[in-house]
């Protein structure tokens, strides 16, 4: 067993997951989503990404290119949050929130792709 496969494949499927759990709830219910699950999804998907850059492969640039999108969109997402709370004190408002969860569960696309990918790789490697 290759444990930088092992590592690489936990922190894609981590991605996955904890976006997953930011995203569940009502879209516009604050108190469905923590803004500690939403920067744990970032830093894991960063972190998701930073390990992608290693592979040389056509999977593995769309495997980057996917992590790059669940980054931006997790990244506007975190600016909307904190512009919304810090800077215009409009607050976390049903329609801010909206836009939050929209943009996570783009992320979520971006992820589950990945993790697709990585799947059809897997099964696709030759012993």
């Amino acid at each position: 067993m290759n444990f930088e496969k092992v590592v690489f494949g936990f922190f894609i499927v981590l991605a996955l997951t904890v976006n997953f759990g930011f995203v569940l709830g009502d879209i516009d219910n604050p108190m469905h989503h923590n803004v500690y699950e939403l920067f744990a999804a970032l830093v894991i998907s960063l972190i998701a990404t930073i390990l992608k850059f290693g592979e040389r492969t056509q999977m593995g640039a769309i495997l980057l290119a996917t992590s790059l999108v669940a980054d931006l969109q997790l990244i506007i997402a975190a600016i909307i949050w904190g512009t919304a709370v810090y800077i215009t004190e409009v607050g976390l408002t049903s329609h801010v929130m909206s836009s939050i969860v929209s943009l996570a569960a783009g992320a979520l696309l971006a992820n589950l792709t990945s993790v697709i990918l990585l799947i059809i790789e897997t099964v696709t490697l030759r012993r």
